[in-house]
């Protein structure tokens, strides 16, 4: 099973005179943390409401040209078996990167595999055909690739030796 899973974050801002300043500085601090290794995590302005009114409020909150703004982190999680499961996953490897950078579970939503979509459209049979059409054609380009990557380890052959040489001059 897939999950998409959203996590809150509450990330400091400093120096900042505007909610807008501080939203837009805390997302470049937070994709700078995540990147290159979680760079498929998406970052979004997390919604927040009065507890009292229910009125929206700006997703950053300022006092003494401090900021504290709540941010959304979106990623996809491959092959858990709950719920539960892929929340864990998400928070360890979001949380290994945003250090000391409380996170709270705001969403988990379980994705429909596109195994099961076949399945439910085999009823007929004429999906089975595609699929395995579309098989066929993925085995042929496989094949094609390696005849391509063993054209390339050929050439590699051919320049590797030479810069060895220029090595051990």
């Amino acid at each position: 099973m897939n999950c998409r899973v959203v996590v809150e974050a509450a990330v400091p801002v400093y120096d900042v005179e505007t909610a807008d300043e501080a939203v837009r500085i805390a997302i470049s601090k937070t994709g700078e943390m995540l990147n290159p290794d979680l760079n498929y995590v998406e970052i979004n302005m997390s919604g927040r409401h009065c507890p009292h009114c229910g009125e929206e409020l700006d997703p950053a909150f300022i006092a003494a040209d401090e900021s504290l703004v709540a941010l959304e982190l979106e990623m996809t999680v491959f092959n858990v078996e709950r719920d539960e499961h892929a929340a864990r996953i998400a928070r360890k490897e979001i949380g290994q990167r945003l250090e000391n950078i409380p996170l709270e579970i705001v969403e988990i939503e379980e994705m429909e595999d596109e195994d099961d979509k076949t399945t439910e459209d085999d009823s007929d049979g004429s999906e089975m055909i595609d699929s395995t059409e579309a098989e066929s054609t993925a085995a042929s380009e496989r094949a094609e690739r390696s005849e391509t990557d063993a054209d390339d380890d050929d050439r590699d052959d051919d320049v590797l030796p030479e810069f060895e040489e220029l090595i051990d001059e």
